[in-house]
């Protein structure tokens, strides 16, 4: 199944304080005000995602075609994904890590307690 950003967004929301947003004009998910996803509208097209660069690094190597990089992000923990692609359990796994990257300490402490926002 092809996904959309709908989708995207539907995943991404169930995590403490994602909120849609822009980000260069484009649609973009924050938590707590940082981007960590947000969709193309360059040529290439594509989700670009916050992630570990050792992450990129292994998503690139694996040979999977949903995963894929420009020159412009050499060098930038985002991998670019094919939402037409990309395995929609494996968008869910990646959406929460790059979460983790950039949400508040607070945040990240609250969550892993299980406890809610104070």
């Amino acid at each position: 199944m092809s996904l959309t950003w709908a989708h995207v967004v539907r995943m991404a929301t169930g995590l403490p304080e994602v909120a849609e947003s822009t980000s260069y004009r484009t649609p973009a998910l924050k938590v707590a005000g940082k981007s960590f996803a947000r969709l193309r509208s360059e040529a290439e097209g594509g989700l670009a995602l916050r992630c570990e660069m050792e992450e990129k690094q292994a998503l690139l190597t694996s040979g999977d075609p949903a995963f894929y990089t420009t020159a412009h992000y050499d060098g930038y923990p985002y991998i670019l994904i094919d939402l037409d692609r990309v395995d929609a359990e494996q968008l869910r796994e990646l959406l929460d890590a790059a979460w983790w990257l950039v949400a508040p300490a607070k945040l990240r402490r609250d969550r892993e307690r299980g406890a809610g926002p104070e």
